[in-house]
Protein backbone atom coordinates (compact mmCIF):
# COMPACT_ATOMS: atom_id res chain seq x y z
CA UNK A 1 0.00 0.00 0.00
CA UNK A 2 1.83 3.16 -1.16
CA UNK A 3 1.91 6.23 1.02
CA UNK A 4 -0.05 9.32 -0.04
CA UNK A 5 2.30 11.88 -1.58
CA UNK A 6 0.97 14.74 0.56
CA UNK A 7 1.69 12.90 3.82
CA UNK A 8 5.12 13.63 5.31
CA UNK A 9 7.41 10.67 5.81
CA UNK A 10 7.65 9.49 9.40
CA UNK A 11 11.44 9.71 9.43
CA UNK A 12 13.46 8.80 12.48
CA UNK A 13 14.41 12.48 12.84
CA UNK A 14 10.70 13.37 12.88
CA UNK A 15 10.04 10.49 15.28
CA UNK A 16 12.65 11.78 17.72
CA UNK A 17 11.35 15.34 17.41
CA UNK A 18 7.86 14.11 18.29
CA UNK A 19 9.22 12.21 21.31
CA UNK A 20 11.00 15.40 22.44
CA UNK A 21 7.68 17.26 22.13
CA UNK A 22 5.97 14.80 24.47
CA UNK A 23 4.63 12.11 22.14
CA UNK A 24 4.62 8.62 23.65
CA UNK A 25 7.81 7.02 22.23
CA UNK A 26 6.14 3.86 20.95
CA UNK A 27 3.39 5.85 19.22
CA UNK A 28 6.01 7.83 17.27
CA UNK A 29 8.13 4.72 16.67
CA UNK A 30 5.03 2.77 15.62
CA UNK A 31 4.29 5.43 13.01
CA UNK A 32 7.87 5.10 11.77
CA UNK A 33 7.48 1.31 11.62
CA UNK A 34 4.33 1.66 9.51
CA UNK A 35 6.30 3.66 6.95
CA UNK A 36 9.38 1.39 7.17
CA UNK A 37 7.51 -1.89 6.85
CA UNK A 38 4.56 -0.88 4.63
CA UNK A 39 3.73 2.58 3.37
CA UNK A 40 7.18 3.87 2.38
CA UNK A 41 9.26 0.72 2.21
CA UNK A 42 10.53 1.85 -1.20
CA UNK A 43 11.91 4.99 0.51
CA UNK A 44 13.63 3.41 3.51
CA UNK A 45 16.90 5.26 2.94
CA UNK A 46 15.00 8.56 3.20
CA UNK A 47 13.38 7.43 6.45
CA UNK A 48 16.74 7.23 8.23
CA UNK A 49 18.96 9.69 6.36
CA UNK A 50 18.37 12.87 8.38
CA UNK A 51 20.36 13.09 11.65
CA UNK A 52 18.66 13.67 14.98
CA UNK A 53 18.82 17.10 16.54
CA UNK A 54 20.55 16.72 19.90
CA UNK A 55 20.41 19.67 22.27
CA UNK A 56 23.54 20.19 24.37
CA UNK A 57 21.50 19.91 27.58
CA UNK A 58 19.34 16.95 26.55
CA UNK A 59 17.84 15.19 29.59
CA UNK A 60 18.76 11.53 30.12
CA UNK A 61 15.20 10.37 29.40
CA UNK A 62 15.37 11.86 25.89
CA UNK A 63 19.01 10.93 25.33
CA UNK A 64 18.07 7.30 25.92
CA UNK A 65 15.53 7.52 23.11
CA UNK A 66 18.03 9.24 20.81
CA UNK A 67 20.52 6.43 21.43
CA UNK A 68 17.77 3.84 21.00
CA UNK A 69 16.86 5.40 17.65
CA UNK A 70 20.49 5.39 16.48
CA UNK A 71 20.80 1.70 17.40
CA UNK A 72 17.46 1.02 15.70
CA UNK A 73 18.57 2.68 12.48
CA UNK A 74 21.84 0.75 12.43
CA UNK A 75 20.04 -2.55 13.10
CA UNK A 76 17.23 -1.95 10.58
CA UNK A 77 19.67 -0.84 7.88
CA UNK A 78 21.75 -3.96 8.36
CA UNK A 79 18.74 -6.26 8.45
CA UNK A 80 17.07 -4.77 5.37
CA UNK A 81 20.21 -4.00 3.35
CA UNK A 82 19.81 -0.22 3.42
CA UNK A 83 22.90 2.02 3.48
CA UNK A 84 23.43 3.09 7.09
CA UNK A 85 23.85 6.84 7.59
CA UNK A 86 27.01 8.08 9.31
CA UNK A 87 25.12 10.05 11.97
CA UNK A 88 24.28 6.83 13.88
CA UNK A 89 27.96 6.57 14.86
CA UNK A 90 28.05 10.00 16.54
CA UNK A 91 29.94 9.52 19.83
CA UNK A 92 27.16 11.37 21.70
CA UNK A 93 24.79 8.52 20.82
CA UNK A 94 26.10 6.25 23.56
CA UNK A 95 24.90 5.70 27.12
CA UNK A 96 27.36 5.70 30.01
CA UNK A 97 25.14 3.46 32.15
CA UNK A 98 23.10 0.46 30.99
CA UNK A 99 19.45 1.07 30.14
CA UNK A 100 17.36 -2.01 30.78
CA UNK A 101 14.13 -1.62 28.82
CA UNK A 102 11.26 -4.07 29.08
CA UNK A 103 8.70 -5.54 31.42
CA UNK A 104 10.30 -6.30 34.81
CA UNK A 105 13.67 -5.17 33.44
CA UNK A 106 14.93 -4.51 36.97
CA UNK A 107 14.92 -8.26 37.77
CA UNK A 108 18.21 -10.14 37.31
CA UNK A 109 16.61 -13.01 35.36
CA UNK A 110 15.00 -10.58 32.93
CA UNK A 111 18.27 -8.68 32.59
CA UNK A 112 20.09 -11.93 31.78
CA UNK A 113 17.53 -12.67 29.04
CA UNK A 114 17.80 -9.13 27.68
CA UNK A 115 21.61 -9.37 27.64
CA UNK A 116 21.48 -12.58 25.63
CA UNK A 117 18.80 -11.51 23.12
CA UNK A 118 19.48 -7.82 22.44
CA UNK A 119 21.07 -7.12 19.03
CA UNK A 120 24.64 -5.81 19.02
CA UNK A 121 23.88 -2.25 17.79
CA UNK A 122 21.92 -1.79 21.02
CA UNK A 123 24.29 -3.53 23.44
CA UNK A 124 27.26 -1.61 22.02
CA UNK A 125 25.40 1.55 23.07
CA UNK A 126 24.53 0.13 26.52
CA UNK A 127 20.85 -0.58 25.78
CA UNK A 128 19.31 -3.92 26.69
CA UNK A 129 15.84 -4.37 25.24
CA UNK A 130 15.67 -7.85 23.70
CA UNK A 131 15.13 -8.62 20.04
CA UNK A 132 11.39 -8.26 19.62
CA UNK A 133 10.98 -4.48 19.45
CA UNK A 134 10.81 -4.41 15.66
CA UNK A 135 8.83 -7.55 14.95
CA UNK A 136 7.25 -6.88 11.59
CA UNK A 137 3.53 -7.63 11.55
CA UNK A 138 3.51 -7.27 7.76
CA UNK A 139 6.21 -9.90 7.27
CA UNK A 140 4.57 -12.12 9.88
CA UNK A 141 1.28 -12.05 7.96
CA UNK A 142 3.13 -12.95 4.74
CA UNK A 143 5.03 -15.79 6.44
CA UNK A 144 1.79 -17.10 7.96
CA UNK A 145 0.10 -17.13 4.55
CA UNK A 146 3.05 -18.95 2.99
CA UNK A 147 3.07 -21.49 5.83
CA UNK A 148 -0.66 -22.13 5.34
CA UNK A 149 -0.11 -22.60 1.60
CA UNK A 150 2.72 -25.07 2.26
CA UNK A 151 0.60 -27.01 4.74
CA UNK A 152 -2.26 -27.10 2.27
CA UNK A 153 0.06 -28.28 -0.53
CA UNK A 154 1.60 -30.93 1.73
CA UNK A 155 -1.83 -32.14 2.83
CA UNK A 156 -3.06 -32.25 -0.76
CA UNK A 157 0.04 -34.17 -1.88
CA UNK A 158 -0.39 -36.62 0.99
CA UNK A 159 -4.06 -37.08 0.12
CA UNK A 160 -3.23 -37.59 -3.57
CA UNK A 161 -0.61 -40.21 -2.65
CA UNK A 162 -3.13 -42.06 -0.47
CA UNK A 163 -5.62 -42.22 -3.31
CA UNK A 164 -2.93 -43.46 -5.72
CA UNK A 165 -2.25 -46.52 -3.57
Amino acid sequence: MPMQLDEPLQTMARTFSQICQGEEPWIALGNFMNDWFAYARDRREQLVQEPLFLAADIPLSLKRWAVFIAASVEWLCFRYDVPCPDWVYDSRLQLAEPWWYGVNADHPAVQARLMSTTPEPFTRRNIYCGDRMYNNKYELADLTARLKALRYARGKASSDMSRAR
